[in-house]
């Protein structure tokens, strides 16, 4: 396999993770569903990159996108002052699954939250998404929380 290298995405790189963001139809079912580089996403890129608690990875392998996340830095006050690190639109294109792909992915993202100074990290899994909680379980997350969520 082609080595894969991970970094941070630029603008150029937002149709492919646009297209891994909605190669499912749990993200197609989502309200504001888009494959389309609208200037709401183009803003969301711009605060995203802009922020120095945020980073949008891209898994790139000969030139191509074919792996990305977010990953959201937290300070807190809990846990004596904790950093957390949020991880958050795992997704891995459909054809190279299985090939410890996002494995490696998660593995660069715990290694980057670990050089921020966070000791845990933490993410939410749409609770239909089986093969995900097995993903997660094997990389040593636990489901030790339940998430809620409300429309604003």
């Amino acid at each position: 396999m082609p080595p894969i290298t991970f970094r941070h995405a630029t603008a150029t790189d937002l149709p492919a993770i646009l297209t891994l963001l909605a190669d499912d139809a749990i993200a197609q079912s989502r309200t504001g569903y888009t494959e389309e580089v609208v200037p709401a996403v183009h803003a969301a890129f711009k605060e995203i990159t802009d922020d120095p608690n945020n980073e949008l990875i891209v898994g790139e392998q000969e030139g191509q996108v074919i792996a990305t996340l977010q990953l959201t830095y937290i300070p807190g006050l809990s846990r004596g002052g904790m950093r957390r690190a949020l991880v958050e639109a795992v997704r891995v294109r459909a054809d190279l699954r299985g090939q410890r792909i996002g494995e490696a992915l998660m593995v660069d993202a715990m290694e980057r939250a670990r050089a921020r100074g966070c000791g845990l990290m933490q993410l939410t899994t749409d609770k239909r998404r089986h093969e995900a909680h097995r993903f997660y379980a094997r990389l040593g997350f636990v489901a030790s929380h339940e998430g809620m969520k409300r429309p604003l």
